[in-house]
């Protein structure tokens, strides 16, 4: 038998089976269109901003990385919970359009962008976070042909990395950002061209559960950022620290303790040098917001067993699901949280896999897992599925499609 990660608190029972905003596995299903489906808890997704914002300081805005998960109607109901939107691409712009979300809200950085990008992205005038200076001198020149004062920040590669952090942004050499080292001249140009100068972005890691690592990162980042305006000689109207906080997946994850990273941000703001004070400080969070408001719904279609295992086959897998299979970013497998979902309050009776329909040995759900036993025709549930879930898995795999999704 092997571990799962902890099932978030708070999900409800109701005649034995999982309850998400009032419904049963089978009523979400149908309100979905059917099996497989994305389930997004709006009242989760509420309650994880109102918990950040009683734990960091007031004056901190919080931004959404859109690519944690770009499910429009997630993103309408983002637009009225938190300050800013950040983008990485022409098509997470498209769908801020279409959500009418003011461009004035909006970032977008990301290595790569195309012409064709940057002026779909200075045309609605949202921020461009540059990510060298190659793309500064594209930027400016497409702003002139536009006849438009693009909004430019500067990306920073820093010379540091979050400590423990499942994806490291800095410290070293990196596709992202700008070396620190550079940063001062550039910002000098921008300030002396026709463009409005919005500041620096520092990304320095992702997927942290340490609060003194994230603190340790956030006073580095802000020590950067008032070296770089000093050596500049301009005063930042915007800093965007970046975010890093981690969302626990796995057995002896431990959730991260808002309470002391908040504190020490506090702290640090009310010390800021000359240059930074009275620039806007943004949070860019993704995952955290979201992640633990999803769940994945997915149909028993087989029960069988082999060499004396049993394999619960589902109508899901690794084409929706691809970060449960192990298959996104991690170099051991472990399992995700996951339950019956029409057997919610049952004891665990046998160890199975739980695997997906796919014609390849790495779709994989659930490796070993303690579970009720489960027949055909029951709902698996897994959970902390709200972030990088659907838009993060080749939907495309073997031609069996995308997952439906909800917002309930």
């Amino acid at each position: 038998m092997k571990p799962m990660g902890p099932i978030p608190g708070g999900y409800a029972s109701h005649h034995g089976q999982l309850s998400i905003a009032g419904l049963t596995p089978a009523e979400l299903l149908d309100r979905a269109g059917g099996s497989p489906a994305f389930v997004y808890d709006r009242s989760r997704v509420a309650a994880t901003v109102e918990r950040l914002r009683s734990n960091m300081p007031d004056r901190l805005r919080i931004n959404y990385a859109v690519k944690a998960n770009p499910f429009p109607p997630v993103i309408a109901f983002l637009a009225s919970l938190v300050d800013g939107f950040d983008i990485a691409s022409a098509g997470e712009l498209s769908l801020i359009e279409g959500a009418g979300i003011d461009a004035a809200r909006v970032s977008f950085a990301g290595p790569g962008k195309r012409d064709a990008e940057l002026r779909q992205a200075i045309a609605y005038g949202v921020t461009i976070n540059l990510e060298s200076e190659n793309e500064a001198q594209r930027a400016l020149a497409i702003g002139r042909d536009l006849g438009i004062r693009p909004r430019l920040a500067v990306r920073v590669n820093p010379p540091f990395d979050l400590r423990g952090s499942g994806m490291k942004m800095g410290g070293g050499a990196k596709p992202f950002g700008i070396d620190a080292e550079r940063v001062p001249k550039l910002i000098g140009e921008l300030t002396q061209a026709d463009c409005e100068f919005r500041g620096l972005h520092i990304y320095a890691g992702s997927q942290s559960l340490d609060a003194e690592a994230i603190v340790a990162a956030q006073d580095s980042t802000l020590d950067l950022a008032e070296d770089l305006a000093r050596a500049a000689g301009v005063d930042l109207p915007s800093v965007n620290i970046g975010g890093g906080f981690g969302v626990a997946y796995f057995a002896k994850d431990e959730p991260l303790d808002l309470a002391p990273v908040g504190a020490a941000l506090e702290r640090r703001l009310q010390r800021l040098s000359p240059h930074v004070r009275d620039a806007e400080i943004h949070l860019e969070l993704g995952r955290y917001l979201v992640a633990e408001a999803g769940v994945y719904l997915a149909t028993i279609v087989d029960r069988k067993e082999s060499q004396g295992e049993v394999f619960l086959v589902t109508d899901g897998g690794l084409h929706h699901q691809l970060a449960a299979s192990g298959n996104f970013g991690t170099v051991v497998r472990r399992n995700y949280p996951l339950a019956v979902a029409t057997r919610f309050d049952r004891p665990g009776e046998e160890v199975v896999n739980v695997v997906g329909c796919l014609c390849t040995p790495l779709d994989r759900l659930g490796d070993q897992v303690h579970l009720p036993r489960a027949e055909v025709g029951d709902i698996i549930a897994i959970f902390m599925a709200g972030a990088y879930g659907a838009s993060a898995s080749p939907a495309a795999f073997l031609g069996q499609g995308p997952a439906a999704e909800i917002l309930v």
